[in-house]
Order: structure tokens, then sequence, then C-alpha cells
């Protein structure tokens, strides 16, 4: 008798990550009004592909938010080991931003899978204050930033930076915004 893997296919899982990283650009491109068509199409496969992974459009949603939540969330201890405290934290900082303009397309849908309990707010907050949280320590560590200050305070105050100036055609006073708030953070002798 043979025994059968639990694990999906190679090209079921290459089909899965493809919708979802199409997904992802679309969402940010058109809002919310995206066509499932369209994405299953920019992806190339059929609809039906999509809807074998997806049944729903919230659940392509939330794998692409989870998605895009995973990439930004595990980049911070790779940026951590890469570069110098301050110059990560910032590095990060402008990724999350770029996360942020992903969501946008999907914020209605998000606001209301959040509200309706969901763990997904929670789960989403922990990971970004964990993420944080790494960098603050990478800082504190090397004696470049305070370890008085905690990391939800900074993810807040990042959170505001990118309410005021998160599109794209504002990076330049965003990454001002983010210099102050480094700057903030930094231990001057």
């Amino acid at each position: 008798m043979a025994t059968t893997d639990a694990r999906p296919r190679a090209d079921k899982q290459r089909n899965r990550q493809k919708l979802i990283e199409v997904a992802a650009q679309a969402f940010a491109r058109d809002g919310a009004a995206t066509s499932l068509n369209q994405i299953a199409r920019e992806a190339g496969v059929g609809i039906a592909t999509l809807f074998r992974h997806f049944t729903t459009r919230e659940e392509l949603i939330e794998a692409t938010f989870r998605n895009e939540l995973a990439r930004i969330c595990d980049a911070a201890p790779e940026l951590a080991a890469a570069e110098p405290a301050p110059a990560a934290l910032a590095e990060w900082m402008m990724r999350f931003l770029e996360y942020m303009t992903t969501k946008h397309g999907m914020v209605d849908t998000l606001q209301a899978m959040m509200t309706t309990g969901s763990p997904l707010y929670n789960e989403t907050l922990g990971r970004l204050t964990d993420a944080v949280r790494t960098l603050m320590d990478a800082g504190t560590a090397s004696r470049a930033l305070r370890e008085d200050v905690d990391p939800s305070d900074v993810l807040a105050q990042l959170g505001g930076i990118a309410y005021m100036a998160g599109e794209p055609d504002q990076r330049d006073q965003a990454a001002r915004m983010i210099d102050l708030l480094i700057d903030g953070l930094r231990i001057h002798n």
C-alpha cells in the first residue's frame, strides 16, 4: 500500500505563492476593486485554480496580508545582523511604509476581519512589535539606541508616519520623518 504525502505538490505551492504575490501587487495598484479574474490571469493560472486555493476574496486578501506581514517581520533580524542599528531600523521602517501601501487595497476587508473576532489584529500587532523590538534590542546592545523606549511606542509613531506620509509620492517626506524618529531614538553623547 502506497503512503500519501500530506505536503502539497510543488506546482500547487508555486501557484498559490504566485497568486499571493500577484494579488499583493494588484491590490496595491488597483485597490479593493481588483478583479479576481485579473489576478488569476496575471498569475498565469485559471480562475478555477484561484478558487481552489482561495474560496473567497476574503481568503485571498487574508493570505496576501499574512504573506506581506511575514515578509516585513522576517526582514527585521536580517537587517539587524547586516547593518548598524540605526540604519537597520530606518530601512525596516521604509519597508514598513511599503507594506502599508500594499495594504491599501485590502483595508476594508481587513478592518471587517479584525473587528469580527479574527485573531488577525492581535497577531499583526504582536508580530510588528516583535520586529521593532528585535531592531531596538540590536541598537541598545550596540549602545546606539536608547533602551528606555517601548517598541510599541515606536510602532505607534511609525503608524502615524504611515498615516500622514504613507503614499508612494510622499516617500521623501516619510524618509525625513523617519530620520527625525531615529534621531530621537539615538543615544547622543
